[in-house]
């Protein structure tokens, strides 16, 4: 459950990445770079929306403020369908986001109420896994509802995905925070969850070296339309190019899912953001000998070893960053779903925006966050990476 309703935000990203070209000449957009305004919106949407929903969700549980958000995010849905201009379509693909803010925040939070440590990876690589299925099959989705009938028809799509879960959460889930975690909604209460949350350290670079690696994601979802087709003129392949990387991450996510409990989530996650800088720095000079054109096999094999590498550090980063907030999960999962989302979102559009007619911009992006990333996470640990705090982490 916690996976299908974390997919919804997944499944509003990419289901219309084939269209977006199309979506974007039916509004009267010029430019292809502003075609990305349609998911960025979004995103920024459901990146600032994470601040409110983890207080409401301390204050009043998870349940209700999930259903609440669930409803926001159908509505949202189903006015897409009749938007007359692009301009009124960020409108309310943001206010489509404010909706999708909750399953990130509070099913992270339900899953915290549950499992702490090494449990709580394994879980969060569970869903992850579930969640990188979401990119392998949304594109070809979208671009068979197009097939099909018009662009609209996808975000009606997306409105009978928020109805259907709507009544799996009404109908089969329980309340899971537990009562003396319940946080008064008082200006003086959400302060002081929120200084809990920012001044334990750990929590808060490894929610930073987070943002970085995701912005990564956003980077390449802003791109991947443009650098399949455009660069490497993939023209109806992209779907099948862009469901291989899913598919690796989410085989990444499984293996890390059934290794985390014996390994520890330092020593997988630390090892694979080296992999992650290393394989990309390479990738990089690779790039600019070949002045971003490079061949296609050679890019997408290194495309495929970096991200099986991400598997095994977003699971474990979540985990870390949530693993001392228990007492505070709906404040900690705010922050760290909105530094996650709409700091990602941000920096990976400077990334999509930064599209040239070659690889380059997106590799050298990829490889500077992730050096950013390494260097925050040396500033979590004093120093020290790969060593565990304790049997369960």
């Amino acid at each position: 459950m916690m996976a299908a309703l974390m997919a919804l935000n997944a499944l509003a990203i990419d289901i219309m990445l084939p269209g977006l070209k199309e979506i974007g000449a039916s509004l009267g957009v010029q430019s292809d770079n502003e075609h990305q305004f349609i998911i960025t919106s979004y995103v920024l949407g459901f990146g600032i929306a994470q601040l409110a929903y983890g207080p409401i969700a301390d204050r009043y549980g998870r349940k209700k403020p999930l259903l609440v958000g669930l409803v926001i995010y159908f509505i949202g849905a189903v006015c897409c369908v009749f938007v007359p201009s692009f301009t009124l379509m960020l409108a309310v693909r943001f206010f489509q986001g404010l909706g999708a803010a909750a399953t990130r925040v509070i099913s992270v939070a339900i899953v915290r109420d549950l499992y702490g440590g090494r449990k709580m990876a394994e879980i969060m690589s569970l869903i992850m896994m579930v969640f990188m299925i979401i990119p392998v099959i949304a594109p070809s989705i979208g671009q068979t509802i197009m097939l099909a009938g018009e662009w609209h028809l996808v975000f009606a799509f997306l409105g009978l995905a928020a109805f259907c879960n709507f009544f799996w959460v009404i109908f089969r889930l329980p309340e899971t925070q537990h009562s003396e975690d319940r946080v008064e909604l008082t200006p003086k209460a959400i302060v002081h969850s929120f200084h809990v949350v920012l001044s334990n350290r750990l929590a808060l670079f490894y929610t930073l070296g987070t943002t970085f690696i995701m912005a990564c994601i956003f980077g390449f979802v802003t791109s991947a339309q443009q650098v399949y087709v455009e660069v490497f003129n993939l023209g109806t392949l992209f779907p099948v190019a862009f469901a291989g990387v899913g598919i690796i991450m989410a085989c990444s996510s499984l293996i890390n899912s059934r290794i985390v409990g014996r390994i520890g989530m330092r020593r997988l996650s630390h090892g694979a953001l080296i992999g992650f800088t290393v394989t990309n720095g390479i990738w990089l000079v690779i790039d600019l000998a070949t002045n971003g054109i490079m061949p296609f096999w050679v890019f997408y094999g290194l495309f495929l070893i970096a991200w099986f590498q991400f598997g095994w550090i977003g699971p474990n980063f979540n985990a870390l960053a949530m693993e001392p907030l228990g007492h505070v999960a709906g404040a900690a999962s705010s922050i760290l779903g909105f530094a996650s989302t709409a700091g990602s979102a941000l920096l990976g559009a400077t990334i999509g925006l930064s599209f040239n007619g070659t690889t380059t911009p997106m590799i050298t992006g990829f490889f500077i966050f992730a050096v950013v990333a390494l260097g925050l996470t040396l500033i979590a640990e004093k120093g020290k990476l790969f060593q565990p705090h304790n049997p369960e982490v």
